[in-house]
Formats: C-alpha cells, sequence, structure tokens
C-alpha cells in the first residue's frame, strides 16, 4: 500500500512538472487571492461611543413598572449612558414556574407585556420618553425556548424539540425545567419569532435587541432577522455569544466571557497582569476590527450565580471597571452598581434593589467620570471607531498592564496595577512618551522614554492628551 502512495504521489509530481513545462497553468476558477469584506453590516452611528445600561424591570424600582422606571430616566442621562437593554418585558409562563414569579426568560407570549410591568402603552411611554431624553432601547429576545405554557406549544406542537421518548425537551444539561426547546428547523417557528423581533421595532421603536443564548439559534436566522429589521429602521443587536461569525451579517456587539472571567481570575489572585495578553492579542488578531466585545463587570446572570461586585472583584474593582470603560469593548453597567448594591438579587422573586443601602457609596461617582472621559477622547470609542491598543513595555509585567490608544492626535495611556502592592516601574521605550492631563488628577504630567511611573496597588492612572 505504500509503495502504490508513493508511486501516485510520483505520478502526480510527474503531470503537475510536465504541465508547468507546456505553459503557465490557467488561474483556478472561482475565489482569488484578494482580500474581501466579510462584515456587511452597519453599526448605527449612535453606538459609537455608547454604554449599556441593564434593567431589570422586576427589580430596578420599588414598584417593578414600566411607569416606574420611566421616572429613573433623568438619573440615567445624568450617569451619562445611551443604550437601555431592558430584560423580558413578556407574560412569564406559569407551567414549571420556578419560585413565585418564575423566570423572565420563559416566555409565555412573545407578542404581549407582562401584566407585572404594566400596561402595552405604559411600555410605549416609557421608550417614547426614553427617546425624547435621547436613549436607546433594546429589549431581551428569548428565541431559543419558550414556556411550557405557551400557546405554540398546543397550536404548534411540530415546532417544538422532542425528548428520545416523544415529550416536549427543556433545554439539554441545564438545569432549564421551566422552558422547552422550538425546533429551528421548522419555517414557522422562524416566522412566528422573527415577527415578532419586526412587531416591537416597528409598532413601539424599539432600537434593537439583546438576544438570549444567541448561539443557541441558528447564525442564518438572526442575520435574516438583521436584514428584515434593518429595512424598518438602523438597529442595535447584542448577542449573547462569543463567536466571530456572527458579527458579520448579524451582531453589533457580543459578550466577552473571556475578558469576564480573566478579571475576575486576577482579582482573585489566580492570575497576574499578563493573564490579559491571550483575551487582547486574539482580540485583535481573530475578531473583526468593527467587532464591539461587551466587557462587563457584572450582569443579571453573574450577580444572581456568580456573586456580587464585592465577592468577585474585592479591591480590585475600581481597576477593573476602569480598564472595562477605557481599553477595547463596550461597557455595560447593570442596574444597582451605582450605589454599590452588595445583594445577590433574587432571580425568580421580587427583590427591588436598595439604592440607599451603602451610603458612603462613590462607586456611581467613578462610573459618571469614566463615561464622561470615555466621551471626551474619541480613541477610546467602540469598534472601528476607537483606537487599537498597543502595549507598553515595562520592567514589572507581571504587575503592570499598560498600553496606548491614539487617532487624529487624542492619545490615552492607560496603567493598571493589577496586585495588591505598590508598584514602580520604568517605561522600556517611548511608546507612551508626551504630555498628559490625568484623569482625577493634575494637568500637565509628562512622561518620557524610560521614565519612571508609580501606581498604587490595585489602582490605575489614566493619561489623555490632544481633546478639545
Amino acid at each position: 500500500m505504500r509503495k502504490l502512495i508513493l508511486g501516485a504521489a510520483a505520478a502526480a509530481l510527474v503531470a503537475g512538472g510536465a504541465y508547468a513545462m507546456s505553459g503557465t497553468p490557467e488561474e483556478p476558477a472561482g475565489d482569488t487571492w484578494e482580500p474581501r469584506e466579510t462584515v456587511t453590516i452597519e453599526h448605527p452611528e449612535w453606538s459609537g461611543d455608547a454604554v449599556l445600561y441593564q434593567i431589570n424591570t422586576r427589580h430596578f424600582t420599588k414598584d417593578g413598572t414600566f411607569a416606574a422606571a420611566q421616572e429613573q430616566l433623568p438619573r440615567l442621562k445624568e450617569l451619562g449612558v445611551d443604550i437601555l437593554w431592558l430584560m423580558p418585558i413578556h407574560p412569564i409562563g406559569e407551567e414549571n414556574r420556578k419560585g413565585t414569579l418564575g423566570s423572565p426568560y420563559s416566555v409565555q407570549d412573545y407578542y404581549a407585556v407582562n401584566p407585572e410591568f404594566g400596561t402595552e402603552e405604559e411600555f410605549r411611554a416609557f421608550v417614547d420618553a426614553a427617546h425624547e431624553q435621547g436613549f436607546k432601547v433594546i429589549l431581551d429576545l428569548v428565541a431559543n425556548h419558550t414556556a411550557w405554557d405557551n400557546a405554540l406549544r398546543s397550536e404548534h406542537p411540530d415546532w417544538y424539540e422532542k425528548t428520545w421518548d416523544g415529550d416536549f425537551r427543556p433545554t439539554p444539561w441545564w438545569d432549564w425545567s421551566d422552558v422547552i426547546d422550538l425546533d429551528w428547523s421548522q419555517p414557522g417557528v422562524r416566522e412566528h419569532v422573527g415577527g415578532a423581533m419586526e412587531y416591537w421595532v416597528r409598532e413601539f421603536g424599539v432600537d434593537g435587541y439583546r438576544a438570549d443564548v444567541a448561539g443557541y439559534v441558528p447564525l442564518d436566522f438572526w442575520e435574516t432577522a438583521r436584514a428584515r429589521l434593518e429595512a424598518i429602521k438602523p438597529v442595535f443587536m447584542l448577542g449573547e455569544v462569543q463567536q466571530t461569525a456572527w458579527h458579520h451579517k448579524a451582531f453589533d456587539a457580543t459578550y466577552a466571557w473571556d475578558w469576564h472571567n480573566t478579571t475576575k481570575n486576577v482579582a482573585q489572585g489566580k492570575g497576574n497582569a499578563t493573564s490579559f495578553y491571550g483575551y487582547y492579542a486574539e482580540n485583535e488578531s481573530l475578531w473583526p476590527r468593527s467587532a464591539m466585545r461587551m466587557t462587563y463587570i457584572e450582569n443579571h446572570d453573574s450577580n444572581a450565580w456568580e456573586g456580587t461586585m464585592e465577592e468577585n472583584y474585592g479591591a480590585a474593582l475600581e481597576a477593573m471597571t476602569a480598564l472595562s470603560f477605557t481599553g477595547e469593548g463596550l461597557p455595560l453597567i447593570h442596574n444597582g452598581m451605582e450605589a454599590c448594591n452588595a445583594k445577590r438579587l433574587e432571580f425568580f422573586e421580587r427583590d427591588p434593589i436598595d439604592w440607599q443601602q451603602d451610603p458612603a457609596c462613590t462607586y456611581g461617582d467613578l462610573l459618571a467620570e469614566l463615561i464622561a472621559f470615555r466621551k471626551a477622547n474619541p480613541a477610546l470609542e467602540n469598534g472601528q471607531w476607537g483606537a487599537r491598543m498597543q502595549q507598553v513595555v515595562t520592567d514589572k509585567p507581571q504587575q503592570l498592564f499598560g498600553w496606548v490608544r491614539q487617532e487624529e492626535g487624542n492619545k490615552v495611556v492607560g496603567l493598571f496595577n493589577f496586585s495588591g502592592s505598590p508598584v514602580t516601574a520604568t517605561l522600556s521605550d517611548g511608546l507612551a512618551a508626551g504630555t498628559y492631563d490625568e484623569f482625577r488628577g493634575e494637568e500637565g504630567v509628562e512622561l518620557e522614554a524610560g521614565a519612571i511611573v508609580e501606581v498604587p496597588a490595585w489602582g490605575f492612572r489614566l493619561l489623555s492628551s490632544g481633546v478639545n
């Protein structure tokens, strides 16, 4: 057999050589080596420097309603956020419900509003008021599964996945017993869920969606949905998925789970400043230049199932937050963070956030100042609008994580001490050289090649220049 294989290979080489000697081969049919654009969606202009804010209507206010949330819009405007992400607003299933009120991700009707939160007109009033104050509003869409008592189960039982013995099937492996999976090979499923997405954009003016477990739903559905929504108005799409292909024709932003996990590991002593190299190297080399990757400290899942900000980050919280707002990424604020919420909010019950729980809390001030700093420096914008991070090399790489982002005269230097001890480090080159104003500090800070910089334990420094 080995001789036969070698003989075939030799014959191929001889044939190829003879062909080459007889003349120049024709260019093969099909693709050429010319670069081509794989990302075809256009991000809405208003997403260029946007900051996300997640609202769990059930917990956001004492009343837990759209009307009560509407009253908080001026406060959110002052904070500086731009895109309001509302967790699912639809009626929640009662069959196999978890807890007293159930999970918002157990959708009973894609075309209705949960009466727990108010009426359709009150939801419309919330969206209209948000638009009047300059916000965009995106809805949480749960496409992968429905509640057991969604009418689709009885009207279209063939639209659902089945177990080996023919019963309806919750999402496998996870403890999601309150929902059953849709079968995405059925055109009716696509028409029903896709039609709901169009309905809320067309009839209520919502500005896009956050897609729950987006990777569990076929990519071609999201690509079709994006095109159909764009025919109505420009939209913003955030997918709960971490794969590059989802950015080509479907989503503006996806989750940066690896970033989130790295920050927690470093904060908990399971890594050091170099632990970020893997994430940022892959971010630059593998992901589309225009991709917005959501760098978050907390969301509803992490708060409920992983721990509070204090539990996860401790003394590293402010430095990690500053990195999420100034490094490459799309920052998120989960409701309650600005009040130093120290509670794991109940997922299946009413658990209103205590906005006065920590009178000494200054974290909300930090968030507001970071947002203002971000918006004042174009180099820090999202996706293709912002500048790439370039590594600042020092003699203390285990402790000090540094970078420069610069474009069109605007230059920002970030220095982060990801350790529990103060660090004094020497800059290895002139990348960070310049004259800067310091975030929460003095003006006219000078850096030269070979300069010595000091950063306190779990501290950070942000320097900027070229801002009008």
